[in-house]
């Protein structure tokens, strides 16, 4: 969204909360706390007190005849931030996977605008950053047949669900946030808005709004998904079950707790000037990343200069060659090579040799997104009614678990 959200990956269910106890199709779980009736959350890991994730899970995808026989599809929300340009990470963290999944699972992809105003931004570019971001998703490949497209402030559950949450949130849970310490430090403590500080209980609103199965994030996104299923775990013991029951509800969970799944491949691709730092939109220099609209020069030139290193040959996994590593991971991604393809075709070359290459891959891969792009913008009353379609298709179905928890929170129903 330059951080997604989710970079945000959020696989849902279309049915009605399942118990917390049991696992998901497709999910191994080891090492994994012992669930008994209810979690209580004084016998639960704190957030910030271990910041791993307190299970291990391997997602695979299922097959066809898994998928056939089930009469319900599994549901995916995911969004990016429409502050700067979408560059290469966001395309290959996250909305390359789209195009893939959507011909699976039932889809929601939202642009993330709520998030985009944390930090100090331009109030003249928003909307139509907002609208770029739109028509980059339907340029990539979303395919609104497969997939409903919607503006994250166009639905107001997003924020309704947020301020309920805030109320079961310890403040402390929120202190102990990496990215509100890192990012404020930068900032300035006397000038960081309190949004910066909140955005993570938004972001568990923006799961737990569609009943999550599971959340593929970025490393980057961990933390605040181990929040999200704490406030899930917090909720679900506060106010459900046969207290829930009681005000008239359905009892059970209110929430399903989100299982992480980080994407093996393209989740984090780096900067161009450092190995070491992940490719941002926040990032000073636009020659740290590809942007999807980058023109072929401007691409050329971007490669031309980016870092590299004097070792002989080209090679993966080399600690000592992160820049390396990521310019040939980069490769295989846009040429949906496998790894030893890659390494047969340029272990032996050297900088000069393969830069030229990289350049051309990059180029005619983004020319036909550029393309559709442009077709896009040229007819706005399209990307309004897709938006306004995909924002009643996912209003139906957060406003079922907002109605939901006011209920179970004893609000007078409306």
């Amino acid at each position: 969204m330059g951080r997604s959200i989710l970079s945000h990956f959020l696989i849902l269910s279309n049915a009605s909360p399942r118990s917390i106890f049991s696992s998901p199709r497709g999910v191994h779980l080891s090492k994994c706390w012992s669930r008994t009736r209810a979690i209580q959350p004084q016998r639960r890991r704190r957030i910030g007190d271990d910041l791993r994730c307190l299970c291990t899970v391997a997602v695979s995808e299922p097959s066809t005849s898994e998928t056939s026989s089930s009469s319900v599809k599994k549901r995916i929300v995911s969004g990016v931030q429409p502050t700067g340009s979408i560059h290469l990470g966001n395309y290959l963290g996250a909305i390359k996977n789209w195009v893939d999944l959507q011909n699976t699972y039932e889809t929601l992809f939202f642009i993330v605008d709520l998030h985009a105003i944390t930090l100090p931004y331009d109030t003249q570019q928003l909307s139509k950053a907002t609208k770029d971001t739109a028509a980059l998703y339907l340029a990539c490949g979303v395919d609104t047949s497969k997939a409903s497209v919607f503006v994250q402030s166009h639905v107001r559950a997003h924020v309704e669900l947020m301020w309920l949450l805030s109320s079961a949130t310890p403040i402390g849970w929120l202190n102990k946030m990496i990215q509100f310490k890192e990012k404020s430090r930068k900032a300035g403590d006397e000038n960081v808005g309190v949004a910066l500080l909140t955005y993570p209980v938004l972001m568990a609103s923006d799961i737990l709004l569609y009943q999550s199965d599971f959340v593929p994030v970025g490393e980057d996104q961990k933390q605040h998904l181990e929040l999200t299923r704490e406030l899930a775990d917090r909720v679900n013991y506060l106010y459900g079950g046969r207290k829930w029951k009681k005000l008239g509800g359905r009892g059970g969970a209110i929430f399903k707790v989100p299982e992480p799944l980080i994407p093996p491949t393209g989740a984090r691709v780096m900067s161009l000037t450092d190995g070491l730092s992940k490719m941002s939109k926040s990032a000073p220099s636009d020659q740290s990343r590809i942007n999807l609209l980058d023109s072929k020069d401007v691409i050329a030139n971007k490669i031309k200069r980016c870092k590299t290193d004097s070792f002989p040959g080209l090679e993966f996994d080399n600690p000592e060659r992160p820049e390396c590593n990521n310019l040939l991971s980069i490769y295989q991604l846009i040429t949906s090579k496998t790894k030893q393809e890659v390494v047969e075709e340029c272990g032996d070359m050297n900088w000069g040799a393969f830069k030229p290459l990289i350049t051309d891959a990059l180029v005619d891969h983004l020319h036909p997104i550029q393309v559709r792009y442009a077709e896009i913008m040229s007819d706005t009353s399209y990307l309004d009614n897709i938006l306004a379609d995909g924002a009643t298709k996912a209003s139906s179905i957060a406003d079922v678990t907002v109605n939901n928890l006011y209920q179970a929170m004893g609000f007078l129903r409306r």
